[in-house]
């Protein structure tokens, strides 16, 4: 057996926003969750447009979520994602650490995915007010999937404060 996920369409790792799978619904309405996955060395920021965004940083991970796109959704994230005009799409490897589909943690289950990242915009700021919602949303979607609350402890929250219930 590969170690490397095969497939037909474009596997993409949301890492932002786009963990709030009812957002992700609504924007590319034929995609399909397929897992959590990480990407190594990478660290989640809130960038100065107030928008998640990842930036290298050896030993540090992303935790995302991984969706099927066929072509329609895929030109339908562009858009909202401002590709190529802000973010820009770059295929990176991935692990997929677990699965919907059995209920069991997969491992060392390595693919390439489409990753939407801002090279300009860089440094460390503070979220739009609107987006916090969005962040927090995907949050809880996050920690029922997998996404542990230490990993949001340390890279998330220092950026999105939690709302009150």
């Amino acid at each position: 057996m590969s170690d490397v996920l095969e497939t037909a369409q474009t596997l993409y790792f949301g890492y932002g926003s786009n963990v709030w799978i009812d957002q992700m619904n609504r924007r590319c309405p034929e995609s399909r969750y397929v897992g959590t996955a990480v990407l190594q060395d990478w660290c989640w920021i809130i960038n100065q447009r107030g928008y998640a965004n990842v930036i290298p940083s050896p030993g540090d991970h992303v935790l995302g979520f991984i969706y099927e796109l066929n072509p329609t959704d895929e030109a339908s994230l562009d858009r909202y994602e401002s590709a190529p005009r802000i973010y820009e799409k770059r295929t990176m490897p991935v692990q997929l650490i677990s699965s919907p589909s059995d209920g069991e943690t997969v491992t060392k289950k390595t693919t390439n995915a489409l990753v939407y990242i801002d090279f300009v915009n860089t440094s460390r700021d503070v979220p739009k007010a609107e987006y916090i919602h969005r962040i927090n949303m995907a949050l809880q979607d996050g920690l029922k999937m997998g996404i542990s609350q230490s990993y949001i402890d340390k890279y998330i929250r220092p950026f999105i404060p939690a709302e009150s219930q």
